[in-house]
C-alpha cells in the first residue's frame, strides 16, 4: 500500500511538473505571437540617400533580420531632390527606371511643394498594403540614385494582417491621406503619391473615429494581455516551476 501510494505520488509530481513546463511554453509561444505594427524608419540615422552623399549607407543590410509585415510603415527621411519609387516588378526595379511601368505595379511617393525654391528636409510614410516582395529606390535623376545603392528590397509577410484604417470600405488595401497627381501625356509614368507629412505615429493614420477606434482597440488588448501575463504566473508560481 505504501509503495502504491509513494507511485501515484511520483506519477502526479511528474504530471505536475509536465503541466508546468506545458504552461511556460504556451507563455512564451502566446506573448511572442503579440507583436503589434511597425513603423520603421529607413537607414535609421543615416536617412534615405544614395552612396554619393552617404557613403556608408548599406539599406540591405539595413533589412537584414527585420520582419516586415501588412500594416506597418516605412518612413523615409530624405529630402525633396529625392523621390521613393515602390515597385512590385522586378525588372523595374533592377534597371532603376520606371518609365515605362504599368499603373498596377509601380507607384512614384513624393512630397509635392510647389512653393519650395530650394532643398528641404521631408519624411515620406509609406504603408506595406501588399504581400510578397516589394521593392524600393529613389527615382530621381534618372535613377542615379538608385545605381549608386538608394534601393533596397523586402518581403511583406501577413503578420495579424492590415489595420481598419487601410482597408477600403469595398475590402481592399487603400493608401489613407494620400491623393493622386497625373503624369504626363507623352510619357508613361506610374501613379504618383503626393501628401503632407503631418503623421505623428503613421500606423494610427485614417479620419479621427478610426484612430479613436483604433486606440481603444489596442487598450483594450492591452489590459487582456496583461490579465493573461498575471494569470499565467500565478498558475505557475502555484505550481512550483518558478520555485516559490
Amino acid at each position: 500500500m505504501g509503495q502504491t501510494s509513494q507511485k501515484f505520488g511520483n506519477n502526479l509530481q511528474i504530471s505536475h511538473h509536465h503541466f508546468s513546463v506545458f504552461l511556460l511554453l504556451s507563455f512564451i509561444s502566446w506573448f511572442g505571437s503579440t507583436e503589434a505594427y511597425q513603423n520603421y524608419t529607413v537607414g535609421d540615422s543615416l536617412g534615405w540617400y544614395d552612396k554619393l552623399l552617404k557613403p556608408t549607407v548599406d539599406y540591405q543590410k539595413w533589412v537584414a533580420g527585420k520582419n516586415f509585415s501588412l500594416g506597418d510603415f516605412l518612413i523615409f527621411n530624405t529630402d525633396n531632390n529625392r523621390s521613393v519609387i515602390q515597385t512590385f516588378n522586378l525588372t523595374t526595379y533592377q534597371y532603376c527606371d520606371y518609365n515605362n511601368a504599368q499603373d498596377n505595379d509601380t507607384i512614384e511617393w513624393i512630397i509635392l511643394d510647389l512653393s519650395s525654391t530650394s532643398v528641404q528636409k521631408v519624411s515620406i510614410e509609406v504603408p506595406l498594403v501588399t504581400l510578397g516582395m516589394n521593392y524600393f529606390f529613389s527615382g530621381s535623376y534618372d535613377g542615379e540614385q538608385c545605381m549608386n545603392g538608394q534601393r533596397f528590397n523586402i518581403n511583406v509577410t501577413y503578420g495579424e494582417g492590415l489595420p481598419p484604417s487601410l482597408i477600403a470600405d469595398d475590402g481592399s488595401s487603400q493608401t489613407p491621406a494620400l491623393s493622386p497627381e497625373s503624369g504626363g501625356d507623352d510619357v508613361e509614368s506610374p501613379p504618383t503619391k503626393s501628401f503632407a507629412s503631418i503623421f505623428d505615429h503613421p500606423v494610427n493614420n485614417g479620419d479621427v473615429t478610426a484612430t479613436i477606434d483604433d486606440s481603444k482597440s489596442r487598450a483594450s488588448i492591452v489590459t487582456c494581455n496583461v490579465m493573461h501575463i498575471v494569470l499565467l504566473l500565478l498558475v505557475m508560481i502555484y505550481s512550483g516551476l518558478l520555485g516559490f
